[in-house]
């Protein structure tokens, strides 16, 4: 079928609306009409060749939508119903057998590859020019997606179809670190680095799991007042004080938890600092492949703390989207205060104003729902 969609075609290039042609469904895949889809920093990462998805291609990996078709084998959805499209994974090794799709064994194959895995072939193409698909199960920055029964969730339609992508990804995530990996217990003291939609997701996530000392980072006074609206009790901003590990240690004391969201590897150095006795500190933010950064092994001999990578939030989609719209609709989790609307065709612009900081979580309009 015929569809539109977004190509970048060399690093660090534009996305270009362009036409493509759509293959239809394998058996166990789904055809969704794009309604939503979230603008995250990952997408510009494989702009910028950071992470190696071969172009051209078409990236997207927030999507929400409407299935129009499925597979002959597809038993979990039907046309006419409402998805989020989430991260793809094999569903049979060890780590999805497990619960823990987020580490699937073949986790890059099956989203940064820009092909299905099990043929190297992509179901997006142009005058007969393969174009590299299925990011993260998707490729969503399109009018049409083909994603697998696996990475689509069914929702309700209480809630607004084009609000939901997101939180297949960035939310999902932030949300996740604290929910799923870290799981402070009430009571407890939380750094969040980085107040961006992922590091405000861990915010508000923070205030569902009952922190007492919720401290949000970062160098944009908007979004700490953000942070602060949606439930942070101090924030820090690095250009106002000497040492941001200090003036924490000044709030709380060494705190219990931390999120590291920016990606910025002496950010992660400064969150391992900030962690008192036996703290632990969540990686979230992803740098570009071969990124270190360095710690002092007698200082965590001596504390007992740990550092952990976080994927996805460690989420199984099925489960934790369904939870998370349930927070939603009960106004503990509104996320829906970090989004703001594009029109598909102002893509540029709402890449733009999400590297600038401008917009918190950008969210492109691409059909009706």
């Amino acid at each position: 079928m015929d569809a539109k969609a977004a190509v970048v075609r060399e690093e660090g290039g534009s996305f270009e609306i362009e036409d493509v042609q759509l293959e239809d469904p394998r058996p166990d895949e789904v055809l969704v009409r794009v309604v939503g889809a979230g603008v995250c920093h990952t997408d510009m990462t494989v702009r910028d060749q950071l992470y190696p998805t071969p172009l051209p291609v078409v990236l997207g990996h927030e999507g929400s939508g409407v299935v129009e078709a499925v597979g002959e084998n597809v038993t979990r959805v039907e046309p006419g119903d409402n998805v989020v499209m989430s991260f793809d994974y094999d569903g049979t090794c060890e780590q999805c057998r497990d619960g823990h799709p987020a580490y699937c064994e073949s986790f890059f194959e099956h989203n940064f590859g820009g092909s299905r895995p099990t043929d190297e072939t992509s179901p997006i193409s142009q005058d007969g020019e393969s174009i590299s698909g299925r990011f993260f199960g998707q490729s969503s920055f399109a009018t049409h997606a083909i994603a697998t029964e696996r990475n689509v969730v069914p929702v309700g339609d209480d809630v607004p179809l084009e609000l939901l992508g997101p939180l297949g990804c960035g939310i999902q995530t932030g949300a996740g670190g604290v929910i799923n990996t870290l799981d402070p217990q009430a009571g407890s003291s939380i750094a969040v680095f980085g107040a961006g939609s992922v590091g405000l997701s861990a915010v508000m996530a923070a205030d569902v799991k009952g922190c007492t000392d919720i401290i949000a980072v970062d160098l944009q006074e908007g979004r700490l007042d953000k942070a602060l609206e949606l439930g942070a009790t101090d924030v820090v901003n690095p250009d106002d004080v000497d040492d941001v590990v200090e003036a924490l240690d000044d709030l709380v004391g060494g705190v219990d938890y931390a999120l590291e969201t920016s990606g910025v590897a002496a950010v992660a150095e400064q969150a391992t600092d900030a962690l008192g006795q036996r703290g632990t500190l969540g990686i979230v933010g992803a740098p570009a492949m071969g990124t270190e950064a360095s710690y002092d092994v007698n200082d965590h001999i001596l504390t007992g703390r740990n550092i952990v990578g976080v994927a996805e939030g460690d989420s199984n989609p099925q489960q934790f989207i369904p939870d998370l719209i349930d927070l939603y609709r009960r106004g503990k989790f509104p996320f829906d205060e970090l989004v703001t609307y594009y029109d598909f065709e102002e893509i540029e612009q709402a890449v733009a104003d999400s590297e600038s900081g401008e917009t918190i979580k950008p969210v492109l309009r691409v059909s009706e729902a």
